[in-house]
């Protein structure tokens, strides 16, 4: 009996659990997520590929995997749950639209954190003077230009980010642009974007790594 129960152990492994998670949405008392890049519909109490969801609400989804809760912003980056935590060494992104459709999500320049916008009609990465001083970036030894917005050109200053991180993955020397108007995110320009091969399916952005 003994032989025969290790046996069916051995037969019948655990199953793998997922490595990533991002929430695009809610409905009711159930999450739309993005679990390991495949969009899933789970309701509070239920798991999917080892992510048990234990509270939804309109702008966040608790959940639960290996034990280990976490907490899901709307639209947010994926999170990693593949244990330990990562150095920004992954290769995909995996972002879900906001209201407007608008690609929004957090992150980090130089290690500083920052809330992002994609725009993939900005040249460069983005973002005002007033942001650059708040996160310590001196721009004003950057390499001046004329930049066109709304109201005209203005004078900017061209720096290279020394890093830029967005969920699990790092981009290193990053074109930025940094112009006097103010803007509350920065615009995640095609300097970072095109690092990446980019698919978008209904609501979902995912941006594998290229170089």
């Amino acid at each position: 009996m003994k032989l025969a129960a290790l046996g069916a152990l051995v037969m019948f492994p655990a199953l793998a659990l997922a490595q990533s998670v991002s929430m695009s949405g809610s409905l009711g008392d159930k999450a739309l997520l993005v679990i390991d890049g495949a969009p899933r519909t789970v309701a509070a109490g239920s798991t999917v590929g080892g992510v048990k969801v234990i509270r939804v609400g309109s702008g966040e989804t608790v959940v639960e995997v290996g034990g280990k809760r976490q907490t899901l912003m709307l639209g947010g980056a994926q999170v990693n749950l593949g244990g330990q935590a990562s150095a920004g060494g992954a290769t995909q992104i995996v972002l879900s639209a906001g209201p407007g459709g608008h690609f929004v999500t957090g992150g980090t320049i130089n290690g500083r954190s920052v809330r992002f916008l994609v725009d993939t009609g900005a040249t460069n990465v983005a973002l005002s003077e007033a942001l650059a001083r708040s996160i310590g970036l001196d721009f004003s030894k950057g390499q001046r230009g004329l930049t066109n917005t709304a109201n005209g050109q203005v004078i900017s200053h061209r720096v290279s980010l020394r890093e830029v991180r967005v969920g699990e993955v790092t981009v290193y020397n990053v074109d930025a642009t940094v112009v006097p108007a103010g803007m509350e995110m920065v615009l995640l320009g095609n300097s970072f974007l095109s690092r990446f091969q980019m698919k978008r399916d209904a609501d979902v952005l995912v941006l594998d790594k290229r170089y």
